[in-house]
């Protein structure tokens, strides 16, 4: 599972995509199955000159835009009609390049599906607004109102944990609005973004919209960040990355979607066995790898032992192992480095007083389900983002107390409680320092239409087509004196 071996499956070799035309490159990059290491494919690196020229077609194809906004709105529809028409071939890619079990990657292609069509009905929606103008004395013969109109090249950077449905909520709302794209995938899930350029392609986009470059950030992120020609940038990452692109853009607008660590709070009059069952399939879908994943749970002192055996009960009926196994609920992580890694932190807040409720076990690139107790804020797995199929358990005895601790974190996309009390609900929806509360959910809960976005660390701007569209566009003043 941990070693590289030859491919049984086909390998395949891809290109730079610059243009609508395929790029060989002399030097390549290897992407392996993320359960059996496994070579299946290689992907063509960049060189700085393949930015350049990345960056100039998308450029000229934004200034020759012969696309209405009813057009871009149809290949939109029709991409995602063709998507479910090959959900077999896209789930079983997503399963091999990312490791996700296959109910992980079907309910990633399902919100894909969605998300591009929501994109091609807002196609059609963007409209700015009218300005009364005669407020101010004088102004009785002006009309004043405004449009929004589309950015030009946008830069998108993506992740590997969820490289077709990220990639998708950047690509599709900037198609809607009018921009072109050089896309830059990350290296280890790069196959999803071929796959959905071709599939956009095949439904009627022209050539030169959205353009592919592959290799290193260090390499062709930072040759994308130099290129004044970009006017926005969209990433999905790591915080110091995030941090990075904000300081290199200037003036230029960016949208971050960066890290977490997930507070979900159980309060003593919480359904127990809703909580239960909730957070513990959402904490190591995707083995952990989620922005949102649930984290940290902070359960009241009253109802902690109930709510620990409820929880370990569901985590302990959890398959793991081959995510091609239509039964596996939690798969390997994007590698063994990385699964190292979490074990380290895991065993190092063992070290320092925490205890694990079950056996700490790796293989490979697995990490089994961990749930740590008896842990502190000072311990990485507390107040970092471990990005991995890892829990600690925290009682509170004061609901104050427990707001105080999930706010205390440099990060804040989401967060969750579970409460039967409206009162409260709300006053947790106004205190929770977090771009998203989700009541009686966990912090996982995603719907693809709403506005997607954190605070403090966690970073700027919303996604959500809707929303995303709103940051892919500028909006416009005319004013006409009649």
């Amino acid at each position: 599972m941990t070693e590289t071996k030859t491919s049984l499956l086909h390998e395949k070799k891809y290109p730079l995509y610059i243009n609508g035309k395929p790029i060989y490159t002399d030097h390549h990059i290897p992407v392996y199955h993320k359960y059996t290491g496994e070579l299946i494919a290689s992907i063509s690196k960049a060189d700085k000159h393949h930015v350049h020229e990345a960056v100039s077609a998308a450029e000229r194809t934004f200034q020759s835009d012969q696309l209405t906004a009813f057009q871009r709105s149809t290949i939109l529809l029709k991409a995602a009609n063709l998507m479910e028409q090959r959900r077999e071939e896209f789930e079983l890619s997503l399963v091999r390049e990312v490791g996700k079990t296959r109910k992980d990657a079907a309910g990633e292609l399902d919100r894909t599906i969605n998300t591009i069509r929501l994109s091609a009905e807002e196609a059609k929606r963007i409209a700015g607004e009218m300005i009364p103008l005669q407020a101010t004395e004088g102004a009785d013969n002006r009309l004043g109102f405004t449009i929004r109109v589309p950015k030009g090249v946008i830069g998108v950077i993506t992740p590997f944990n969820y490289p077709l449905l990220l990639g998708v909520h950047k690509i599709a709302p900037a198609l809607a609005a009018g921009n072109t794209i050089v896309i830059k995938p990350a290296t280890a899930t790069p196959l999803a973004t071929f796959q959905l350029v071709e599939l956009l392609e095949e439904a009627g986009l022209p050539k030169g919209y959205v353009n592919i470059i592959t290799g290193s950030g260090s390499e062709v992120g930072e040759w994308l960040l130099a290129d004044e020609r970009i006017a926005m940038y969209t990433f999905t990452g790591s915080g110091e990355v995030g941090k990075h692109i904000k300081e290199r853009s200037g003036l230029r607008p960016v949208a971050l979607e960066l890290g977490n660590n997930s507070p979900n709070i159980v309060h003593e009059d919480a359904d127990l066995d809703l909580a239960a069952k909730l957070t513990a399939s959402r904490s190591f879908h995707n083995a952990g790898q989620a922005c949102i994943a649930v984290q940290r749970l902070f359960v009241h002192q009253s109802v902690l032992n109930e709510f620990t055996e409820n929880y370990l009960g569901y985590v302990q009926q959890l398959k793991v192992g081959d995510p091609e196994k239509p039964e596996t609920d939690v798969g390997p992580m994007i590698s063994e480095k990385e699964a190292i890694r979490s074990e380290e932190w895991v065993n190092e807040a063992v070290e320092q007083g925490a205890r694990a409720l079950l056996p700490i076990r790796r293989e490979g690139a697995i990490l089994f389900p961990t749930v740590l107790v008896d842990t502190n804020p000072s311990m990485k797995v507390v107040c970092k983002e471990v990005f991995a199929p890892i829990v600690c358990i925290i009682p509170y005895q004061d609901i104050e107390e427990a707001f105080h601790s999930a706010n205390q974190s440099d990060y804040g996309l989401q967060a969750g409680i579970f409460t039967r009390d409206l009162q409260l609900a709300m006053r947790a929806a106004k205190v929770l320092q977090y771009g998203g509360v989700i009541i009686n959910d966990a912090s996982t809960y995603r719907n693809d239409v709403m506005p997607y976005g954190g605070v403090k660390n966690s970073g700027i701007g919303k996604e959500g087509p809707h929303y995303a569209i709103q940051e892919m566009t500028d909006e416009r003043m005319v004013v006409m004196n009649l």
